[in-house]
């Protein structure tokens, strides 16, 4: 059994958003709409469904290409906004518990917003819960037998359906084996990476295997500045007890591009 809570919404859930969602490409608000319902393509965060009539069809291009999905019978969209041009951009449906809306690729448009806060990488779920507590319990970090920070003064991050993630103060952490990286990552309840760091320990670089937020959420305030760590990849010991290291899709080296959590 895990030691951190899963994600427990079954693929292809359907609920209504009540939040107002925008999306632009180019400038030009491709939807605007208050009526979205959220869809659960898979358990982990569901995406936009919206309805046809808040998006702006004069951006739509068909492309011709029809099939039946999971909701039902759909046609593929493209997007064309002046210059800006988008192929496969998402679906229409014409058929289905869903007929009548758009399911558009998050990677397809600019910019998501969510009423007036811009929102990154996916939908926020309505059923994940993320939380920023500061804790006295000693918090270690080591890679091969190498302590790369350790401190009583961390900020726990309590994320649904992930591990713990332990922020440390800059102080607490031993640069001299962290390396810079140009990597930035986004996550929809945090924010964007401010910075990335690889760890050399010996001969062997390990990547991508620290980060921060500098300026994260107002939700995530707390971890402003603080550095975390994959506990996938190194070894955490909490009050001198060595925890396992979890097993997610962080567990392999490589993570750019890849929001940490």
């Amino acid at each position: 059994m895990s030691d951190y809570p899963q994600m427990i919404v079954p693929e292809g859930h359907v609920e209504p958003v009540p939040r107002r969602i925008r999306a632009f490409l180019g400038g030009q608000a491709v939807l605007d709409t208050t009526a979205a319902r959220y869809v659960w393509e898979s358990p982990k965060y569901p995406q936009y469904y919206v309805p046809l009539d808040d998006v702006d069809e004069d951006l739509l291009v068909d492309e011709g290409h029809a099939r039946h999905r999971q909701h039902g019978s759909a046609r593929r969209v493209g997007l064309r906004a002046g210059p800006h041009e988008r192929p496969n951009a998402g679906w229409v449906y014409d058929s289905g518990e869903l007929a009548g809306t758009v399911r558009l690729l998050w990677p397809a448009l600019d910019a998501w917003f969510e009423e007036d806060e811009q929102v990154y990488v996916h939908p926020r779920s309505p059923y994940t819960r993320v939380d920023a507590i500061r804790s006295t319990r000693r918090v270690r970090v080591e890679l091969d037998g190498t302590v790369l920070a350790e401190s009583d003064a961390t900020v726990m991050v309590f994320e649904t359906g992930l591990p713990t993630r332990y922020y440390f103060d800059r102080p607490s952490v031993d640069y001299s084996h962290l390396l810079p990286t140009d990597t930035v990552t986004a996550c929809p309840y945090k924010g964007v990476t401010s910075a990335y760091w690889a760890a050399q320990v010996g001969d062997e670089v390990h990547p991508d295997l620290a980060w921060a937020y500098d300026f994260p959420t107002r939700q995530l305030s707390p971890i402003a500045g603080l550095v975390a760590f994959y506990n996938e990849q190194v070894d955490v010991s909490i009050d001198g007890a060595r925890l396992e290291r979890p097993v997610t899709h962080f567990s392999r080296s490589g993570v750019a591009g890849q929001a940490p959590t």
